[in-house]
């Protein structure tokens, strides 16, 4: 179900999921959130982004998985305390167009996995073709580790240490927490549903804090 922008509910909307899914859009978070002066390029919209902060906020308390999807990688990277490219052009120029100029529903380029990470783990792969809309990108991932980059080096995943067992949320390692630059919904590789897959099985199993009895 979609959720409307109502930070101040957060807590009782997580409390109602399994998971949570934050994706982009054509907008950025504000550069404020990592302590930068706003980019001519950079796009705001405070009233989702603030949304989104508090929601996975509240899904970390309740140990919900969470999938960032392009923005949503992106901002959890910030709710991580990471930071960002805030106009790849200016950072990371190259012959990758990171703003594909062909359709979003083919591929724009290739990413290479971590291996061991919980990507690797749940997509079966090494490297995957992905599609690329976005002008900014990680720069830091923060409490968050890099499990996927592209032929140029930009940060293309994000995840929470995987211990091998999305399960053993006691841990706090072991919890689904991972984001991915690109639109996984395309279906453009073959690791992209079964990454979809796994986040629907920790989601079907995971054991929210305050539903535990």
């Amino acid at each position: 179900m979609g959720l409307p922008h109502e930070p101040d509910l957060a807590q009782a909307y997580m409390e109602r999921l399994d998971g949570l899914v934050v994706t982009g859009g054509a907008f950025d978070p504000d550069p404020a959130l990592y302590g930068e002066a706003l980019h001519p390029q950079t796009t705001l919209k405070p009233g989702r982004t603030n949304a989104e902060l508090a929601y996975i906020a509240a899904a970390r308390r309740l140990t919900l998985p969470v999938l960032g999807i392009c923005g949503g990688m992106q901002l959890m990277a910030i709710a991580w305390g990471g930071t960002l490219h805030q106009h790849l052009p200016d950072h990371v120029p190259g012959p990758i167009a990171h703003e594909q100029p062909n359709p979003r529903d083919e591929a724009g380029h290739d990413v290479i996995l971590v291996p061991g990470s919980r990507l690797a783990h749940y997509t079966g792969c090494t490297t995957m073709r992905v599609n690329s809309s976005h002008h900014q990108g990680v720069r830091d991932p923060g409490g968050l580790l890099v499990s996927a980059h592209a032929p140029d080096g930009l940060i293309e995943a994000i995840e929470a240490p995987y211990t091998g067992n999305d399960a053993d949320n006691d841990t706090g390692n072991g919890i689904f927490y991972l984001g991915v630059q690109w639109h996984p919904e395309f279906a453009i590789d073959p690791g992209d549903a079964r990454l979809l897959a796994g986040f629907i099985d920790a989601a079907r199993h995971a054991t929210p804090q305050d539903r535990r009895a």
